[in-house]
């Protein structure tokens, strides 16, 4: 059993001259101080000086990697790993004169201790690797918690089976071996982390959400920002300051709508109508039109278009044209598209429309459909008022009417 020469120790007890089994009891304390003696010192030393010398070397790394591992205490709880080897090395000579059991429950003592520092170590490794990569621009298109979550259990289940196997004495191999009948009950239990792995790497390839995200999911409540995409839940906070949680596999499992592509477009869609009341579309008497003249977004469109209109008038076989007269519904489409052509805040390279829609029983519908430049919600929403505000106030000037249901006023006014 003896892995060192005891013989120095042997000659020093002998010379004391007392029993055998009290000598037995000395050397075990008289190693059980020196063992201490030197785990305290490889402590030290690995605490202070080996510490200190790695610090010096981090800061004066012109490299980011090595300061985050630092910071993330990667070395200072490898420095742990010291003392519990010399413990380790020396246990057969500590307890030369014991049975081997006594051997074998210190050394399983001292390695399931160094297995959970192991664990402390990759766990500050692998949040190091994480803090590196969100440091690059790419992590923000493809993050990899998931991925890191994934190495994580795979890594604390290997050293927790070791430690199991270490107690019960048995190899890691045998449960390892016997983890094979287990699966249905590990499958059964993991399931959501499972399906969340396999959402991540689906996700991930495809590229369909990321940290920072503006996403709505109405079934889980969700309308929102994405902060955080873990192996098991998504979270979103919504407009309203709320957190919802989503599980990760539900962003592959149900529809969703992101609004990156809206946000990358360099626009954002305006669609709303205004309901013209059907009694007021009518020809434009030459008051009107005189009138309408003055508006300078017009002045060019209805010259020309009545030079179009007497030119077509003169022909005597043109029968259509003659029939052709300007609309103040017409005039006042013009007026708009003019209008939102020249306004500031809206993006001319997109999709621009001014169209009518199928009258109904609420009049004739006249849609916008254009898109603002900026995205962001409360200036596109001022953007949007602001634009309707001077519609609306400016239809009077066409003799139109916004159509509307009669309301109690109206009724009592009829009454009257």
């Amino acid at each position: 059993m003896e892995t060192m020469s005891l013989i120095p120790v042997k000659e020093w007890i002998d010379q004391l001259g007392v029993t055998a089994d009290e000598a037995v009891w000395i050397r075990m304390a008289t190693w059980l101080i020196i063992v201490a003696i030197l785990a305290f010192l490889s402590d030290v030393f690995c605490k202070r000086i080996f510490l200190s010398i790695v610090r010096r070397v981090v800061q004066k790394s012109k490299t980011q990697w090595d300061d985050i591992l630092f910071k993330r205490k990667l070395f200072t709880r490898l420095a742990h790993l010291a003392p519990a080897m010399v413990v380790y090395a020396f246990a057969p000579v500590i307890f030369a004169d014991f049975a081997d059991i006594t051997v074998k429950v210190v050394r399983g003592a001292a390695s399931i201790y160094m297995l959970i520092i192991i664990i402390m170590v990759i766990n500050s490794f692998l949040n190091g690797v994480q803090d590196i990569y969100n440091s690059y621009d790419i992590a923000k298109d493809k993050p990899i918690t998931g991925f890191i979550q994934v190495i994580k259990i795979i890594i604390y289940a290997v050293i927790i089976i070791s430690i199991i196997a270490i107690l019960i004495g048995k190899s890691p191999v045998v449960l390892f071996t016997g983890l094979g009948a287990m699966a249905a009950v590990l499958i059964l239990v993991f399931k959501d982390t499972i399906l969340g792995f396999v959402a991540s790497i689906q996700m991930s390839a495809n590229d369909m959400v990321r940290p920072g995200d503006w996403i709505s999911m109405p079934k889980h409540n969700a309308d929102g920002t994405v902060l955080e995409i873990t192996l098991n839940t998504v979270k979103v906070q919504n407009w309203d300051k709320t957190i919802a949680t989503i599980p990760t596999y539900a962003l592959v499992a149900d529809s969703f709508a992101n609004w990156r592509g809206m946000e990358e477009s360099g626009g954002r869609r305006i669609k709303r109508s205004i309901h013209i009341d059907l009694n007021t579309i009518h020809f434009c008497s030459n008051e009107l039109i005189a009138k309408l003249k003055k508006i300078e977004l017009l002045t060019e469109y209805i010259d020309n278009k009545q030079n179009e209109l007497k030119e077509a008038n003169s022909s005597e076989d043109d029968l259509f044209a003659k029939t052709r007269k300007l609309t103040n519904i017409g005039i006042f489409r013009i007026y708009m598209e003019r209008y939102l052509r020249v306004h500031p805040n809206i993006n001319r390279e997109m999709t621009f429309l001014i169209r009518q829609l199928q009258p109904d029983e609420k009049g004739l519908p006249v849609e916008v459909y254009v898109f603002s430049a900026i995205q962001e919600w409360a200036k596109y929403e001022a953007i949007q008022a602001d634009i309707f505000d001077h519609l609306l106030s400016f239809i009077p000037e066409f003799e139109l009417k916004v159509f509307q249901n009669p309301s109690g006023a109206d009724l009592q006014e009829l009454n009257k």
